[in-house]
């Protein structure tokens, strides 16, 4: 991935950044403590991208000191993950942010042009997964990916799918969300030719044991080039799939 040091020390090389900014930016206190939380400000510099906010058992005052301690530190795209509706509101009377309900995420700023070596596809089982891939697909699109959502394309009918075969082999990641028995990342997994993601989510009957049913089958996928995030881990999912479509090769 080209992180922010990569793209300080290019800009250097090519002049169009001095040595004294530089140093001014990699010298930049690595994180903020404001008591609750310290927030991470090199984590872009380290990784390629920003610090995400979790917003799961974090009131909407305790959300707005980190953003505004992210927004003073020069980060204009802040992404908030697991976002009650409640705190959404009370964020949005402050500050902008947009609310994505269904994938429970918030975005401040506007989302990026892709800048990724291909295309995310996102593809769930049925729609009920469909809050698991928004929540994996928003995460991927922030992080700069252009992403092609195919829902409802389960092996229960398995023509809906092989409909689709295009995106399938055109795409350089796949995230595959999926409940029940979790089928649906081996047979992409047999289809593509490039990495599965596979999620397993909490749909399902009482024998899936929310979730964790799919997600010893997407274990045990027979697939190659399968592998497996945490049940309803659709942020997880979109975040490693950004990471793979951003890859450089290293000489």
């Amino acid at each position: 991935m080209n992180s922010e040091a990569k793209q300080i020390l290019t800009a250097v090389r090519d002049g169009s950044m001095s040595v004294e900014d530089a140093l001014l930016k990699l010298k930049t206190e690595p994180f903020e403590d404001i008591g609750y939380a310290k927030v991470d400000l090199h984590r872009k510099v380290r990784q390629g991208a920003a610090e995400v906010i979790y917003g799961a058992g974090k009131t909407a005052e305790q959300m707005l000191g980190i953003i505004d301690t992210m927004k003073k530190n020069g980060q204009e795209r802040i992404l908030i993950t697991r976002l009650s509706a409640e705190n959404a509101e009370k964020i949005q009377s402050t500050c902008p942010l947009t609310y994505h309900a269904d994938a429970r995420i918030g975005i401040i700023g506007d989302m990026p042009q892709p800048s990724g070596i291909g295309r995310i596809v996102v593809a769930t089982g049925g729609t009920s997964d469909i809050p698991v891939a928004e929540e994996s697909a928003l995460t991927a699109e922030i992080l700069g990916n252009e992403v092609v959502r195919l829902y409802d394309v389960g092996v229960a009918g398995l023509h809906r799918l092989l409909s689709h075969k295009e995106d399938i082999m055109s795409a350089s990641v796949i995230v595959a969300i999926a409940g029940m028995e979790g089928a649906l990342a081996s047979v992409i997994g047999g289809l593509a030719d490039c990495p599965v993601i596979a999620v397993p989510t909490s749909v399902g009957y009482g024998a899936s044991f929310n979730g964790l049913s799919a997600l010893l089958s997407m274990l045990n996928s027979c697939a190659s080039g399968v592998s497996v995030v945490n049940i309803d881990n659709g942020f997880g999912a979109g975040y490693l799939a950004s990471m793979i479509n951003h890859i450089d090769a290293k000489v």
